[in-house]
């Protein structure tokens, strides 16, 4: 199917602020299905997201947010260039993230940030939950698995569902504007504070 309208391209151009062209080509290899195209894009987005994350990030911006005297977040977001520090997408981005962190009360940045000593207790005592339960020995390390990942989704900012998409990790969202900008960003670091924590 290659007759694909403006209008469709329109409207998935506004979904997913991509160039006109990356859309269409994603809608004409989908044949038209508007879900099967934005899986297209986000295979294409990680990929242009892979061949950049090796790339030096050292500008950035440092963004803050203060709720009712109560919370205070600080994120630290590196840039490979001041220019996209500068982009008003990477400023909404950064400014929705310490948002995101003084609700969602994420303790680390990635899961490759929790000491291998804490990681270690958990899948211990998840192991023996799931072993209690009854489960079958052969099962234990794959039901202790998933019980990881809910694990990270609660406590790493990059695995937990960002709060303006449910249906996105924090990590998917910061892909997707890493293929939309072209130029490597990474969250380096934050501090969230909570009165009487």
């Amino acid at each position: 199917m290659s007759n694909i309208t403006a209008k469709e391209i329109a409207t998935l151009r506004a979904k997913t602020g991509l160039p006109m062209m990356e859309v269409k080509k994603a809608l004409v290899e989908a044949n038209g299905d508007e879900k099967k195209a934005i899986e297209i894009l986000k295979k294409k987005g990680l990929n242009r997201a892979d061949s950049k994350s090796g790339r030096e990030t050292k500008s950035g911006l440092v963004d803050c947010y203060l709720h009712d005297g109560r919370i205070g977040v600080l994120v630290e977001v590196a840039t490979e260039t001041d220019f996209v520090a500068k982009n008003q997408d990477f400023k909404t981005f950064v400014h929705d993230l310490v948002l995101h962190i003084a609700s969602a009360k994420p303790e680390f940045v990635s899961k490759e940030e929790i000491p291998n000593s804490e990681l270690s207790k958990i899948k211990a005592e998840l192991a023996l939950q799931v072993k209690k339960e009854g489960k079958p020995d052969n099962i234990v390390d794959k039901i202790v698995e998933g019980k990881l990942n809910k694990y990270y989704g609660e406590v790493c900012l990059l695995s937990q569902s960002f709060f303006k998409d449910e249906d996105k990790s924090v990590e998917e969202v910061l892909v997707e504007l890493i293929a939309k900008i072209g130029e490597n960003m990474k969250i380096a670091r934050f501090t969230r504070y909570e009165l009487g924590c």
